[in-house]
C-alpha cells in the first residue's frame, strides 16, 4: 500500500446493492488498495448476518483494508435526531474497528460561520482522537472552500480538517488554482476524492441529483481531474486516503466488478500523468 495515498474505492462508487464480500472482492481484483464504507453499508454487512469478526476475516481473505469512513450529517442542528446521534457513534465504532482515523462529514443545512464553527467544535470534541473531515459541496450549507475553511479555522480544533472532492470543486465554479488554497495549511486537507463531470451542469435546483447519480470516472469528462490533482500535489497535500467517488447509475449498471475495474483504470491514467507518487508501489 502506498505510504500516504491508499487508493480507495469510495462506498457510493459500488452502490448499496452488493454484499460486503462482493464489494471487497471487486475492489481487490480491480487494483484498489482500500474500500470506503458508509455507516449504512456497514449496517448492511451486519444485516447480512455478519459480525465484526466476519467482516475483518473477509478483509483479511482479500488482503484489503477499510481506509475511508463516512458520513456524519446534521451535526450543526441544535436538536439532533437519535438516528443521527447513533449514526455518529457508529462512525466512531467503525474507525476503531478498521483502524481509520478520519471521518467524512457534510452539512446540508445553512448556518452562519460562527454557529457552524461552534457545532463543529462540539463534534470534534465528541470525536476525540479521530479527525473530522468537512466536505464542501455546492448545494450544501458549506458550498465552497472559502466558507468551509472559515468554519474549520474558527472551530480552533486540531482534529477539524477538510476533504476536497473534484466534482464539488468544479460544480462550485472553482478553478484549479492553488491561490484558492492560500492560507490553508496542507495538513489541514485530510483526504481527497476524485471523479469527473459532464460539460454542462444540471439545473441548480437538481444539482444534487447529478452528484448522486451522474458523475464520470476520473479523466473522462470536462473537470480536469489531473489539474485538480496537480494543484493539491503542488500544495503539498498528503491525503490519508485518495478516494475514487464516482457515483454513476450508468457505470454501476455494468455490475460492481466492472465498475470497480473501469474506475480504477481511469484513476491510474490520471495519477500517472499528474501525481505518480500516489500510485501503489510495484
Amino acid at each position: 500500500m502506498s505510504k500516504q495515498f491508499p487508493i480507495t474505492v469510495s462506498s457510493w462508487t459500488l452502490g448499496d446493492q452488493c454484499t460486503f464480500e462482493e464489494r471487497v472482492k471487486a475492489a481487490k481484483e480491480a487494483g484498489f488498495e482500500g474500500i470506503g464504507l458508509r455507516a449504512e453499508t456497514y449496517v448492511d454487512a451486519l444485516n447480512e448476518g455478519l459480525y465484526d469478526e466476519d467482516i475483518l476475516a473477509i478483509l483479511r481473505k482479500y488482503d484489503m483494508k477499510v481506509t475511508e469512513v463516512e458520513y456524519i450529517v446534521q451535526w450543526a442542528d441544535d436538536v439532533r435526531s437519535y438516528e443521527q446521534k447513533y449514526k455518529e457513534q457508529m462512525c466512531f465504532h467503525m474507525c476503531a474497528l478498521f483502524g481509520v482515523n478520519h471521518i467524512n462529514c457534510g452539512l446540508m443545512e445553512n448556518y452562519s460561520v460562527e454557529h457552524t464553527a461552534q457545532k463543529l467544535k462540539e463534534l470534534c470534541h465528541r470525536a476525540g482522537k479521530y479527525t473530522i473531515g468537512v466536505e464542501p459541496m455546492p448545494y450544501s450549507g458549506l458550498p465552497d472552500i472559502k466558507k468551509a475553511w472559515a468554519v474549520v479555522k474558527e472551530s480552533g480544533c486540531d482534529n477539524a480538517k477538510l476533504i476536497l472532492d473534484t466534482w464539488h470543486w468544479v460544480r462550485a465554479n472553482q478553478p484549479n488554482d492553488i491561490s484558492l488554497l492560500e492560507g490553508i495549511p496542507a495538513e489541514k486537507i485530510v483526504s481527497i476524492q476524485i471523479n469527473d463531470v459532464h460539460d454542462r451542469a444540471y439545473a441548480k435546483s437538481i444539482l444534487r441529483d447529478e452528484s448522486m447519480h451522474d458523475r464520470l470516472a476520473p479523466g473522462t469528462g470536462y473537470g480536469d481531474t489531473a489539474g485538480f490533482c496537480r494543484m493539491l500535489k503542488e500544495k503539498g497535500v498528503e491525503p490519508k486516503a485518495l478516494g475514487v467517488e464516482v457515483i454513476s447509475d450508468a457505470i454501476l449498471a455494468k455490475g460492481v466488478a466492472e465498475a470497480a475495474k473501469y474506475n480504477f483504470e481511469n484513476t491510474v491514467k490520471v495519477l500517472e500523468a499528474a501525481w505518480p507518487e500516489a500510485l501503489p508501489e510495484k
